[in-house]
């Protein structure tokens, strides 16, 4: 019940916290993935950004060999809000709910966000709220700097890792690599994505491709 009043929540907020929404396109050797993420301050009474920040982000895979039972498209929705105090200097007590094609996971834990207009620093370690609970720790970085009066650079760095309390189940880490330029609100560039899944032994994957990314 918790669980499901508390995704309720964070979905009734996600009409608030709508802003710019940037998506992401990237066509790899092996997949296809969209990819929707963005940050956003609650405004207060004088319209000023409030110490609550929501984090939105949505992701789809497409594997192209798929077939009816192997291979299948991938779900992830993740929703956090966190209260940033400024004594706190970035650190932030947060609040996860994510749902993947295997359930809805409600997590907790501490945040730590930088962010202006050249660079975004995005990073957290929480624990799901779950008998046998996995270990979550993500951090993104990315680096927007002018290169031209219109044009930037556009590089993005960003590893997810979940670390498993319980001896049998696995260890999860991907890492994703963007690089490319911007131009009028559109980014473009090559990436690469890696996977590895396991515990004794590893199941590693990697997708090479392009992508392109704009805010509507």
């Amino acid at each position: 019940m918790m669980k499901k009043l508390f995704l309720i929540i964070l979905i009734g907020l996600y009409n608030t916290a709508m802003a710019q929404i940037p998506v992401e396109l990237f066509g790899g050797h092996e997949r296809t993935t969209v990819d929707i993420m963005f940050f956003k301050y609650f405004k207060n009474r004088q319209g000023e950004n409030s110490r609550w920040l929501f984090f939105n982000r949505n992701r789809a895979s497409f594997d192209y060999r798929m077939t009816k039972t192997t291979y299948l498209p991938q779900f992830g929705f993740t929703e956090a809000i966190s209260y940033n105090h400024e004594k706190l200097k970035g650190f932030a007590p947060v609040m996860v709910v994510q749902v993947l094609n295997s359930g809805i996971y409600p997590k907790a834990g501490f945040q730590y966000a930088h962010i202006n207009k050249s660079m975004t620093i995005f990073s957290w370690f929480v624990c799901e709220l779950l008998k046998k609970p996995d270990l979550d720790y993500f951090i993104l970085f990315r680096y927007t700097p002018l290169l031209t009066a219109k044009l930037k650079l556009f590089t993005q760095v960003e590893s997810v890792n979940t670390f498993p309390t319980v001896r049998s189940t696995n260890f999860s880490f991907t890492q994703r690599f963007r690089l490319g330029l911007e131009l009028n609100n559109y980014q473009f560039g090559s990436g690469a994505d890696f996977n590895q899944a396991g515990n004794a032994s590893f199941i590693k994957s990697c997708n090479f491709g392009v992508f392109i990314r704009h805010e509507f």
